[in-house]
C-alpha cells in the first residue's frame, strides 16, 4: 500500500478506535452497581424518557456522539440559506472557512450543554445511580459530555483533514454501524420466540437489500448537461458536462431538518390539545408517529426541505453567470436567461424525483414498524448516512490511491528524475 495512503487510513481508523473506546468509558460520579442493573435491563426503560429520547444506551462520556456538532453545523448552513452576510463570510476562503468552523463550535458547545444538563437531571431521576446529586454533579456531567462532544468535533476534523474520508460522516457512520448488530439480535430473538416468522424475516432482510441498493443507485445518479466552451487561442472549443445529481440535497441536512421542524409539530400538538378547539383535539392524536396523517405530514416536508435545500445549493442564475465567466454554454442552448432557465427546469425535475426518493426511503422503516409490525430498529436516515459515508470513503479511497500511484510513476520515471535534478521543466513539484 502506498505510505501515504496507509498513514491517512491508520490515522482514520485510530480516531474512529478512540471513539469507541469514549463511548464505552462511563461518566464519574456513578455508583458502578447501579449502572450495571441500568445496562442489563432489556431497553431504555430503566432510564428516563431524556436518555431514552438522547439515544444514551451507556452513561459515557462520549454519549452525546457528534449530535451537537452535527446540529449546530445544520443550522449554520441553514443561516447562511436567508442571510448574505454569513454567505459572504463563508466566501472569503480560508478565513472564512475558520470563522465558519469557530461558530459552529461555539453552537455545538451550547447545544451539548443543554442537552448534557437534561442528561444530569434524568440520571439523578433514577433511583441510586447518583451517590451525591445536586448543583455539583450537573455541573461535573455538563463539563463532561459538553467537552465529550467538542472531542468528538476534533476528531471528525482532524479526520477530514489528515485522515481519509468526511469526519463527520465518518462518526455518524460509526454509531450507525455499532447499533446494527443489536437490530439484527432483536430480530433473530423474535423469530426463536416466534413473534416473527421465518417467511417475515426473509422478506426483510431483501426490503433491506433493496433498499440499500436503492440508495446506492440514486445517490450515484446524475444528469449530465453537455457544455461547450468558446475556443481559445485558436486551438478549437473544448467540451466538458454539467452533472446535477439526482439528490443534489444531500441524505443529511435535509433529513434532519424535517425531523426538527416534525418535532415541533408534535410538541405543539401535545400541548396544544384542549386549548385551541375540539378540530384541533381530534387532529392531534392523528399526528402521532406511524399514523397516516403523521406520514402525509412528514412526507411533504421532508420533500420541502429537500427541495428548498436544493434550490440553495444549485441556483440556475449563479450557474449561468459562472458559465459565462468561463466562455462556456449549455449546448444547443442560448447564454444568459435561456442557459439560467434551461438549468431551473432541468434541476426542478430531478430534485422532485431526489425528495421522492428522501420521503420514500425515511417513512419506509416506519411503515414497516407501525403496519407490518416489524421490530425494525434501524431508520431511513441511518441508511442514508451508512451507504453515502461508504460510498464517498470508497470513492476518496480510489481518487487518494491513483493520486499517489501517479505521483510515484512520474519520479520513479529516470529522464524525469535526471531531469527534476538539474531543473527540468517536467520536474515533478515539491508538495
Amino acid at each position: 500500500m502506498i505510505p501515504d495512503l496507509r498513514r491517512r487510513i491508520g490515522l482514520t481508523l485510530g480516531a474512529l478506535l478512540i471513539c469507541r473506546i469514549g463511548a464505552n468509558i462511563p461518566l464519574p460520579g456513578l455508583d458502578s452497581s447501579a449502572l450495571m442493573e441500568v445496562l442489563r435491563s432489556p431497553g431504555p426503560a430503566g432510564m428516563p424518557g431524556m436518555l431514552a429520547g438522547a439515544g444514551i444506551r451507556r452513561v459515557a462520556i462520549l454519549a452525546l456522539g457528534i449530535t451537537p456538532y452535527l446540529s449546530s453545523a445544520v443550522l449554520l448552513q441553514i443561516v447562511m440559506i436567508v442571510s448574505r452576510r454569513m454567505r459572504a463570510v463563508s466566501e472569503r476562503g480560508e478565513i472564512g472557512r475558520r470563522s465558519i468552523l469557530r461558530w459552529t463550535l461555539a453552537l455545538a458547545a451550547a447545544i451539548a450543554a443543554f442537552q448534557a444538563y437534561g442528561v444530569a437531571v434524568a440520571i439523578e431521576g433514577v433511583a441510586g445511580l447518583a451517590p451525591a446529586p445536586g448543583l455539583l454533579f450537573r455541573l461535573m456531567v455538563v463539563a463532561t459530555l459538553t467537552g465529550g462532544a467538542l472531542f468528538l468535533a476534533w476528531l471528525a476534523e482532524l479526520i477530514t483533514a489528515r485522515g481519509i474520508g468526511n469526519g463527520l460522516a465518518l462518526i455518524l457512520l460509526l454509531q450507525v454501524v455499532t447499533d446494527v448488530p443489536d437490530t439484527l439480535a432483536d430480530v433473530l430473538t423474535f423469530n426463536r420466540q416466534g413473534l416473527l416468522s421465518g417467511n417475515v424475516v426473509l422478506g426483510l432482510g431483501m426490503i433491506v437489500v433493496a433498499s440499500t441498493a436503492l440508495v446506492a443507485f440514486v445517490e450515484l445518479s446524475c444528469r449530465r448537461l453537455p457544455l461547450i466552451f468558446s475556443a481559445r487561442g485558436g486551438t478549437g472549443g473544448r467540451q466538458s458536462y454539467l452533472a446535477v445529481k439526482l439528490n443534489a440535497a444531500g441524505a443529511v441536512i435535509p433529513v434532519v431538518l424535517a425531523s426538527w421542524i416534525m418535532v415541533a409539530v408534535t410538541t405543539v400538538a401535545i400541548f396544544g390539545t384542549g386549548r385551541v378547539g375540539a378540530w384541533w383535539a381530534a387532529i392531534a392524536p392523528e399526528l402521532e408517529q406511524g399514523r397516516p396523517l403523521h406520514l402525509a405530514v412528514y412526507a411533504l416536508v421532508i420533500m420541502g426541505c429537500a427541495l428548498f435545500y436544493t434550490a440553495f445549493v444549485l441556483d440556475p442564475d449563479a450557474v449561468a453567470k459562472r458559465l459565462a465567466q468561463h466562455g462556456g454554454a449549455v449546448a444547443g442552448v442560448e447564454p444568459g436567461e435561456a442557459t439560467a432557465a434551461h438549468v431551473d427546469r432541468v434541476v426542478s425535475r430531478t430534485a422532485i424525483i431526489g425528495a421522492l426518493y428522501l420521503a420514500a426511503v425515511c417513512l419506509l422503516p416506519q411503515v414497516l414498524i407501525f403496519y407490518a409490525r416489524v421490530p425494525l430498529a434501524f431508520g431511513g436516515p441511518s441508511l442514508l448516512i451508512m451507504v453515502c459515508a461508504i460510498m464517498d470513503l470508497d470513492r476518496q479511497v480510489r481518487g487518494e490511491a491513483a493520486m499517489n500511484a501517479g505521483r510515484l510513476t512520474h519520479e520513479a520515471d529516470p529522464a524525469r528524475a535526471a531531469g527534476r535534478g538539474k531543473g527540468h521543466p517536467g520536474a515533478a513539484p515539491g508538495r
